[in-house]
C-alpha cells in the first residue's frame, strides 16, 4: 500500500513538472522556438489541428521560423491562426512556406512573461502540494482502516514531503532559467 502511494505521487509530480516545461517552452522569449506554436490550433477541414502536426517546422535563423506545410491549401488557414493567437507574431508567406519573425522583446514585454511564466511555475507547486495532500489523506486512511502502523505513517509522511521539497526544487530551477532566458538581451 505505502509503495502504491508513493508510486502514484512520484508519477503525478512528474507528470506536473513535465506540463510545465511544456508550458514554459510556449512562452516566447526573443528566440526562435518551435514549440511556440504548439498552442495553436488551426481550423484544418473543420478538425483543430496543431500547426506541427500539418507542417514542418524550422528555425533557421535564431529570429526565424518557418512554417512548410504539406498541404499548401492550408497556408492562409495557418496565418489567420496565427495572427488570432496571443504571440504577437506577423506570418508573411510566398505561397509555399510561412516566415515568421520573431522581433526583440521589449522591456515592459519581458517583465510580462516573466510574471506568466512565475505564475505558470505558482500553479504548478500548488499542484504539487495537492499531491501531496492526497498522499497524506491516504496515508492516514490506511492508518485508520489498520493497514499501516503509527511508525510507518510517520515514515512515509516524511518521503512523501522529501519528494515534494525536491520536485518543489525542480520547479524552482525550471522557472528560474526560463526567467533568464527571459530577460537575456
Amino acid at each position: 500500500m505505502i509503495e502504491d502511494i508513493m508510486a502514484d505521487a512520484e508519477e503525478r509530480m512528474k507528470k506536473t513538472i513535465d506540463l510545465l516545461r511544456r508550458e514554459l517552452a510556449t512562452v516566447r522569449a526573443g528566440r526562435a522556438n518551435p514549440a511556440m506554436l504548439d498552442k495553436i490550433l488551426v481550423d484544418y477541414y473543420g478538425t483543430p489541428t496543431p500547426i506541427n502536426q500539418m507542417a514542418t517546422i524550422a528555425v533557421p535563423e535564431p529570429r526565424l521560423l518557418t512554417i512548410q506545410p504539406w498541404d499548401k491549401g492550408v497556408i492562409k488557414e495557418i496565418n489567420r491562426a496565427i495572427l488570432k493567437s496571443d504571440l504577437g507574431l506577423n506570418p508573411a508567406d510566398d505561397g509555399q512556406v510561412i516566415r515568421l519573425a520573431i522581433p526583440q522583446l521589449n522591456e515592459e514585454r519581458r517583465k510580462e512573461l516573466v510574471r506568466t511564466s512565475r505564475k505558470k511555475a505558482d500553479d504548478s507547486r500548488v499542484a504539487l502540494r495537492n499531491i501531496r495532500r492526497d498522499a497524506m489523506e491516504a496515508l492516514k486512511r490506511g492508518e485508520k482502516e489498520n493497514l499501516l502502523t503509527e511508525d510507518d505513517l510517520k515514515k512515509t509522511q516524511d518521503r512523501v514531503q522529501k519528494l515534494t521539497d525536491k520536485n518543489i526544487k525542480e520547479i524552482d530551477e525550471i522557472a528560474a532559467r526560463k526567467e533568464t532566458e527571459i530577460l537575456e538581451v
